[in-house]
């Protein structure tokens, strides 16, 4: 490793901490007052809705990274420039095969560090920070859908009317049927805590439907062993976008399994699969923008158009996420594209600035 590749790695990477650091705290701030316009009741106060805020961070980071390290490498190649550095670097023989190899390992170690923070630090906190919100005003999931949460483990259909933080379910039923699909039990339990690998449920009544007759008993408590855990109700607390991979992925696999449909999940995985890629090819990016003389001037307009390509990636991974949705396309085409798209223009964009 190169003593001038350590030293623009470090200008980059100092920027780009920088550059996340400032559009993390803009939009955290924007987060924070939306949350005070709803902490309006006795239980969610100010603080909590700050604390809630706080553990969104690591999740509102992780969106932000390609953005931010698009915006460090624009400041850090064009104090370069200005410097007469960048000039001096070529004229020393520097290729610009070379600086586009060195761009995409400092990007794929962003981008590796990313995928570490939205495996394991982004949904823990985002599960915290939905748990808290919901102990400081309902106490509830899915209260507010008509008729609760709905699921399914093999022939049994599941309904959960209400899910409570600590993984307790109120008003559980459960549909059993037959290979006929025909109705052939239901059980209501009146809550259900999960102990020792299975349910625990309570107050249960269970109505038996035979072919001429059906028969209902009372019953205090019954166990009940199913593939729906707490873990895997969990993930209706965090939004698949920040989900961990292996979450999803045990997720899409049960969904699969029950024949349910699954594009929502996959969609999120494959772009978590994808992530790493994005901030190589915003540093490509921010490579292009180097080539301008360095007296050339327009700096700030320069900054101000990697910031709307930045963000206009951003918003082109959620369009292609809800085009897949919407038109049923291939999971890993829809996380690919823009990935392709602006590498492709960024590799152009190098090529034509090397021929100038």
């Amino acid at each position: 490793m190169s003593l001038l590749f350590r030293y623009i790695a470090r200008e980059i990477l100092v920027a780009s901490a920088l550059a996340a650091l400032a559009l993390t705290s803009m939009f955290s701030f924007f987060d924070f007052i939306h949350e005070l316009s709803e902490s309006h009741t006795e239980t969610y106060t100010p603080l909590l809705a700050t604390l809630f805020v706080v553990l969104n961070i690591p999740g509102r980071l992780n969106e932000l990274i390609p953005v931010a390290v698009l915006v460090g490498g624009l400041f850090a190649w064009n104090r370069l420039a200005l410097s007469s550095e960048f000039s001096v670097m070529r004229a020393g023989g520097l290729s610009a095969l070379r600086l586009a190899a060195w761009m995409l390992g400092v990007g794929l170690l962003v981008g590796g560090l990313a995928l570490l923070l939205g495996e394991y630090v982004t949904p823990p906190a985002e599960r915290a920070a939905q748990q808290l919100k919901l102990r400081a005003t309902s106490g509830v999931v899915a209260k507010e859908f008509q008729t609760g949460v709905w699921a399914k483990d093999g022939a049994t259909f599941i309904n959960i009317r209400e899910m409570r933080p600590d993984a307790s379910l109120v008003d559980l039923r459960l549909y059993v049927f037959d290979e006929r699909f025909q109705l052939r039990s239901l059980r209501r339990a009146e809550s259900a805590e999960w102990r020792n690998g299975h349910w625990m449920l309570r107050r249960v009544t269970e109505t038996r439907l035979g072919e001429n007759s059906t028969q209902t008993q009372q019953l205090v408590d019954q166990t009940w062993a199913s593939a729906v855990t707490p873990d895997l109700l969990a993930v209706l607390l965090v939004s698949p976008q920040r989900m961990s991979m292996t979450t999803l992925y045990s997720y899409i696999h049960h969904l699969t399994r029950n024949r349910q449909d699954a594009q929502r999940y996959l969609i999120a995985f494959w772009n978590k699969v994808a992530y790493p890629l994005a901030a190589p090819v915003m540093l490509l990016l921010a490579l292009a923008f180097a080539y301008r003389p360095p007296r050339a001037g327009g700096a700030g307009g320069r900054l101000l158009l990697g910031i709307l390509l930045g963000l206009g990636f951003h918003i082109a991974n959620r369009l292609s996420a809800q085009f897949a949705q919407l038109q049923d396309w291939p999971a890993p085409l829809s996380a690919s594209v823009p990935i392709l798209v602006f590498g492709l223009a960024a590799g152009a964009a190098i090529w034509w600035m090397e021929r100038r």
